[in-house]
């Protein structure tokens, strides 16, 4: 046993998470997963994006139609076509063709790269002007230009996050877009919040001489809440050995996997705590 002014702040802790281990895993729904940590490794299945995808609103086209044209020399293409998010084109665009796209429609075959629409002739998406059959194009793309290219984001059978990996809202995002309704997560922990002292009253009770409210466990429960863990509130145990140990061993009978306990462990007359854990079993350092 060592006294606390022996050891760091590091040495403290570095003592602590020794003897701390992982948590066994449970399944739970992606909607119930946030702040929780992965127990394994999530691999896509798939790549994300499925298909090659426009990535502007404009006209799908043969980058090699748009050599050397600028907005004095423009390029006029025939529209074969209008492919809208969800659809799955069904013509091949053939050299001096053009197709009006949407953003995150699929590319069709023979395109290679889209032309935003603010470099054509064409207002946008006026309800009352229909597909036009020529559009003039005032500036040249390169291959893939404004292409959402299959695995851009995620190849399928890479590892797109790590055991021990918390997840935040944008991890959620991904494993939906991966398709994955539920995962192997680390269970919560359970931690007992104790509480001690005579001094201490419930904070639904009036202040009387000589007393505080129990403010230390509230924080403390808080705290736990804050970490994404399971409070076990022990309440307040008196400066009472009996008392402490009933008050520890309820937390056992909840089957905490963490006590916090607040007071009771300096030199005083009346800092019990210490004595009722040693009794117990080990006290590593205090």
């Amino acid at each position: 046993m060592s006294h606390a002014e022996d050891l760091t702040v590091q040495q403290a802790l570095e003592a602590i998470l020794e003897s701390i281990s992982v948590l066994p895993s449970e399944q739970v729904p992606i909607v119930e997963a946030l702040g929780r940590v992965l127990a394994e490794a999530v691999v896509a299945k798939e790549s994300l994006p499925p298909f090659a995808n426009s990535s502007m609103d404009g006209y799908a086209v043969r980058s090699g139609d748009l050599a050397g044209v600028t907005i004095d020399s423009p390029a006029h293409l025939t529209v074969i076509a209008d492919i809208a998010a969800g659809a799955v084109p069904s013509q091949r665009l053939a050299p001096g063709e053009a197709a009006r796209i949407m953003t995150g429609a699929p590319m069709p075959d023979g395109a290679d790269a889209v032309v935003p629409v603010e470099n054509t002739n064409e207002p946008w998406r006026n309800p009352e002007r229909p597909l036009p059959e020529i559009v003039q194009v005032y500036r040249a793309v390169g291959d893939g230009d404004y292409v959402r290219h299959i695995g851009e984001d995620i190849r399928a059978g890479t590892e797109v996050m790590s055991a021990g990996h918390l997840l935040r809202p944008q991890e959620i995002g991904v494993l939906a877009s991966l398709g994955i309704e539920s995962l192997l997560v680390v269970r919560r922990p359970k931690v007992a919040v104790l509480a001690t002292g005579d001094e201490l009253l419930p904070i639904s009770e009036p202040l009387s001489p000589g007393k505080i409210r129990n403010s230390n466990g509230y924080a403390q429960i808080a705290q736990v809440l804050a970490m994404g863990a399971i409070p076990v509130p022990l309440g307040i145990a008196k400066d009472d050995e009996n008392d402490v140990r009933s008050k520890l061993q309820q937390g056992l009978d909840a089957r905490a996997d963490l006590f916090v306990s607040s007071a009771g462990v300096s030199v005083g007359a009346y800092d019990v705590v210490k004595k009722v854990l040693e009794d117990a079993g080990n006290v590593g350092f205090w």
